[in-house]
């Protein structure tokens, strides 16, 4: 029983819900339910099982506070500071983009085939090369990243994954510090077009890095970028893989054909949209 003038976690997690959709935040019960929880200290499947309980003054303070921040729009993932992607779980700041699961299905196309050595440009939170080095102990890689503070939250998100023993990271702009060859090249570049960045959700456009989500140009910049350096860096016969905007699989895949690379697909995400791109370093010189 709740002492007087004290909530319990239920009527908390009511007005939580109700404060969320007045803000229009969408899924408002799913974030509400995520955000107790966080305040709690608790795992999201044991909220359930506390509600009736009292709500002591200082996880009502960091509900509130919480709720306040997503109410502006703020991600709940940058909220907490965790996000879950491919099984494990990833430190996530404001200098890094969200991983979501869209981006999952890059990691499980890399995962069908055999690699010893990645290089994952513009690695962000690391997610993608931190979840392929997990995959496949014994494999190594090297992380390239323009931002300095998306390194360090990767270099964090290495350790976490306990690979930071096979992971080295570089600030790099795209392969302009990068060495050797790789079996495997992978990247989630910004593909956004300057033109679409208007349009984007406000948890993206206020609080996700823009430096990683558009070149301020056609989208493309990016994959051009990869098309005209990764000769000199992907093993033969090693693969490379990105992802893309669902409009712009025809123009990536016509990018990696004219650089000479083979076997160029493009690869649908679950909802059928064109997601990944991937295509095959030749085996010999022509």
């Amino acid at each position: 029983m709740s002492a007087p003038g004290q909530t319990t976690g239920a009527a908390a997690l009511r007005a939580g819900i109700a404060r969320l959709r007045a803000a229009g935040v969408p899924g408002p019960a799913r974030d509400a339910r995520r955000l107790l929880a966080h305040a709690l200290g608790v795992a999201p499947g044991r909220v359930t099982l506390i509600l009736p309980d009292p709500l002591s003054a200082e996880a009502a303070a960091r509900f509130e506070a919480a709720l306040a921040a997503r109410a502006r729009r703020q991600p709940v993932s940058q909220i907490v500071g965790l996000r879950e992607f491919h099984g494990h779980s990833f430190r996530v700041t404001p200098d890094v983009l969200d991983p979501r699961p869209e981006t999952e299905l890059l990691v499980d196309l890399a995962l069908e085939g055999h690699f010893a050595r990645v290089l994952d440009l513009g690695t962000g939170s690391g997610c993608i090369l931190l979840c392929l080095l997990a995959a496949r102990p014994g494999t190594t890689g090297l992380g390239a990243d323009i931002s300095a503070r998306a390194l360090a939250v990767a270099g964090e998100n290495a350790a976490r994954l306990r690979v930071a023993d096979r992971t080295e990271f570089v600030l790099s702009d795209w392969f302009e510090r990068v060495s050797g060859r790789f079996d495997l090249v992978v990247a989630n570049p910004p593909y956004v077009a300057a033109d679409e960045m208007p349009g984007l959700a406000p948890e993206l456009r206020a609080w996700e890095p823009a430096i990683a989500l558009s070149d301020g140009a056609d989208g493309l910049e990016a994959y051009r970028a990869i098309a005209a350096g990764v000769a000199a860096h992907l093993a033969p016969g090693g693969h490379l893989m990105v992802e893309i905007g669902p409009t712009q699989g025809a123009a990536v895949a016509a990018l990696f054909a004219a650089a000479g690379l083979e076997d160029v697909t493009v690869h649908p995400d679950l909802d059928r949209r064109d997601r990944v791109v991937t295509a095959r370093m030749r085996l010999t010189e022509s």
